[in-house]
């Protein structure tokens, strides 16, 4: 318990270790808006390589990343498709409409995030005098916390390439799949024409994003971020925490893994939760409660000093659940846990 609270709320919440801001304080940096960043350009060539891609660029955010992807990619008027729960679609403010004039198809996924193959092949739009034309598929991994399973989004990146459509995939947390699954970045890479990958959830840098494509692709979207606002100046002081990061704390999310099995376990045998153990690939994990008690565990877990988000209504097994979501990071550890569940099971209802 690293904290005065334990906070489930996101692996968002993460603070930089010593180490990290050590590193942050002695990076070599230049002004980036001229390209002159060393470190910056570091960052960029490193992730480029991870996913056998020539070219990358750091952005402020994950959802400035993908934003940036769409309007690279599309024109306005061009239609997205991308699933209903997705970041993308849900999480991001409606920037693709509201910024760049995309239309954005949502298609409905099964519990765990994945698309019917048959019915993306069926939304593909070739654009006529009534309908926008579909220009790209974007997809997500992991999705809250699950694995989308590789020879899936093989299946559905081939769809949408036979249909001359490109492929985004957001991977925000894609690190937790890749350690999860021993897939390699570049394996992922292969799939996509464009990925943002984030640094500041489960891997614990504050701050960035990189966007990984063709050379072409990154200039133009180089441009975008120029016009968004994203051109940023020394930043290798950020690029510097990505680059440690990357190099110290990739493996260890084996441990938040770990650490949300065993949550999920132990919240299990409190009869209060139904803990839906199916969903818990990686290091989130989902607790549903009886509709009545949401609001009052809530309040009881924040007068303990556990922060967790409010629990969101669901429907599951043919009736209504509201769902709270239980986030392992690395701040989060063995007493966290143990904080968490001692303070539910006095939960009186």
């Amino acid at each position: 318990m690293q904290n005065q609270f334990s906070d489930f709320r996101s692996d968002t919440v993460t603070t930089p270790s010593a180490e990290m801001r050590q590193v942050m304080s002695e990076a070599d940096v230049g002004d980036d808006d001229y390209r002159d960043d060393p470190t910056v350009i570091r960052l960029e060539e490193k992730v480029a390589d991870l996913f056998e891609k020539p070219a990358a660029l750091f952005l402020p955010s994950g959802t400035q990343s993908n934003l940036i992807a769409i309007l690279t990619h599309c024109q306005r008027g061009d239609e997205i498709i991308t699933g209903k729960g997705y970041h993308i679609y849900a999480w991001e403010g409606g920037g693709a409409s509201a910024l760049g004039g995309v239309i954005v198809n949502p298609l409905t996924t099964d519990e765990t995030g994945e698309i019917n193959q048959d019915e993306l092949s069926v939304s593909i739009k070739k654009g006529s005098g009534h309908e926008p034309s579909t220009k790209l598929l974007s997809l997500e991994n992991t999705y809250c916390g699950m694995v989308q399973p590789i020879e899936k989004l093989d299946m559905l990146t081939r769809i949408a390439h036979n249909a001359n459509i490109s492929t985004h995939l957001d991977g925000a947390r894609l690190a937790n799949a890749v350690i999860k699954t021993g897939n390699s970045f570049a394996s992922y890479g292969r799939l996509f024409d464009t990925v943002s990958l984030c640094l500041s959830k489960g891997l614990g840098a504050p701050v960035g994003s990189v966007l990984v494509g063709g050379p072409d692709f990154i200039e133009r979207a180089r441009r975008q971020r120029k016009q968004l606002g994203g051109g940023m100046r020394q930043s290798g002081i950020l690029a510097a925490a990505g680059l440690y990061a990357l190099e110290h704390n990739l493996n260890r999310l084996n441990t938040d893994h770990h650490n949300a099995s065993v949550l999920a376990q132990k919240l299990s045998q409190n009869p209060v939760f139904h803990v839906r153990h199916n969903l818990t690939h990686t290091n989130i994990v989902y607790a549903d409660i009886e509709p009545d008690k949401a609001e009052s565990m809530h309040a009881h877990l924040a007068s303990n000093h556990i922060k967790v988000n409010s629990a969101e209504a669901v429907i599951s097994d043919g009736k209504i659940w509201f769902r709270f979501r239980f986030v392992t990071h690395l701040n989060i550890d063995d007493e966290d846990i143990n904080r968490l569940i001692d303070c539910s099971n006095i939960f009186d209802g």
